[in-house]
This record gives C-alpha cells, sequence and structure tokens, in this order.
C-alpha cells in the first residue's frame, strides 16, 4: 500500500483516495494521520508573526521584495 509524505497508508487508487477523503470528511471514518511533532501553539504564533510583519511593512518594500523572489523564480 502506498504511503502519504508523513508516512500514513492510504489507497493505491485515485477513486480509492477520493472515497477515503469523503469518509473522513463526512465522519464516516476518523483520520488517522500522525501528529507531525510540532507544537500547534508554536505554529498560530509563526503564522500571526508573518502577517503581522506584512502589515508592518511599506506597499513600496513588499514591492521591492517581491520583485527579487520572481527575479529568483
Amino acid at each position: 500500500m502506498p504511503k502519504g509524505p508523513k508516512g500514513e497508508k492510504r489507497p493505491a487508487d485515485v477513486i480509492g483516495n477520493a472515497v477515503h477523503i469523503m469518509q473522513i470528511a463526512t465522519g464516516e471514518v476518523e483520520d488517522t494521520t500522525p501528529d507531525d511533532g510540532k507544537d500547534k501553539a508554536a505554529q498560530a504564533l509563526g503564522a500571526k508573526g508573518g502577517r503581522k510583519r506584512a502589515d508592518s511593512m511599506s506597499p513600496e518594500r513588499r514591492a521591492e521584495i517581491a520583485k527579487v523572489v520572481a527575479a529568483k523564480r
């Protein structure tokens, strides 16, 4: 059986995987994805920090950063 990016087992075919996801979404089957070991509070703070940094930056500075990143792609 194929393994997902975090080592979890999942159906081999696309339709079987879609059915499994639908069952998780409707609550027929419990989601058994393993815990990634990261602190949920730290993840939430990290997400807030990025938004706070972007909000405090001037539009010109954000445009500069976007140009540099686009040039690297």
